[in-house]
């Protein structure tokens, strides 16, 4: 289950890069009732995105030099140096040399063996998000892979996250978890392309859910604020209902009503 009660090697932060940060809040506010504030002069443009009053993800304005617009998922390391490291001798690359964010904290932006990239997050001030698994919030993440042995491989020796396989409707699903931190620490899963042809031309990316009340209603809010149903509203058994979606300017996301605590 994705809590605030941090661990190394659970997501403890997620931000959007975008092209048009007023935009995007303006369908990402019509969407969850999220407000933008800024982190100040020095943060470049930097700002924490709240849900009534709690910070539920961070965000900013980017240009194409920057690499496409994306949510890009944070996981704990109590060391961003080290973890920056670790990667690399795992085969993955250092995208954003570890670095201090004005006192809240350390952070790096890292790629895997299949050249994903995602954030490393070394508390400060900062520890994370202020809230999670509750609606409007980040619940589960989700990476989708060409090979999930090497990718299970990988962030075992960078994070120390472990994978176990569950049953699922038709096969099985890999859930990732941190080291030692038991099942009932699930805070994603990894599914592979060949078994997902709507993210295989986009390639491999890790994909944030946010909890929601009624995946329905959000579907249709989508549509009428300029976003695109990728996989509309669909029920799991003993899972949830979730519909995967994009904002107007590509940006992949997903939404679940769970059935359980760890969607």
């Amino acid at each position: 289950m994705l809590t605030t009660r941090f661990v190394n090697g659970a997501p403890n932060w997620i931000d959007i890069q975008t092209p048009d940060i007023d935009g995007a809040l303006s369908f990402y506010g019509g969407l969850f009732g999220w407000q933008f504030r800024s982190a100040g002069p020095d943060a470049g443009g930097y700002g924490f995105i709240q849900l009534d009053g709690r910070t539920v993800a961070g965000g900013m304005q980017t240009g194409p030099e920057e690499g496409p617009p994306a949510w890009r998922v944070y996981f704990q390391s109590e060391d961003a140096q080290a973890t920056a490291e670790a990667a690399e001798q795992a085969h993955g690359r250092v995208l954003s040399q570890p670095r201090d964010v004005i006192g809240q904290g350390h952070m790096a932006v890292l790629a895997d063996q299949a050249g994903v990239p995602f954030g490393i997050w070394q508390p400060g001030r900062t520890k994370g998000v202020d809230v999670a698994n509750e609606p409007g919030a980040l619940c589960w993440v989700e990476l989708y892979t060409r090979d999930i042995a090497a990718a299970a491989a990988f962030y075992h020796q960078v994070l120390d996250l472990e994978t176990s396989a569950v049953p699922f409707p038709g096969g099985t699903y890999t859930c990732v978890n941190p080291g030692g931190a038991g099942e009932d620490a699930m805070f994603g899963g990894m599914v592979p392309l060949a078994d997902a042809p709507a993210e295989a031309e986009a390639g491999p990316y890790w994909l944030p859910y946010f909890e929601v009340e009624d995946t329905d209603a959000v579907v249709e809010k989508v549509r009428q604020l300029g976003g695109t149903v990728r996989m509309p509203a669909t029920s799991l058994e003993g899972v949830g209902r979730m519909a995967k979606l994009a904002d107007p300017y590509g940006v992949r996301f997903a939404v679940i009503r769970s059935e359980s605590p760890q969607g």
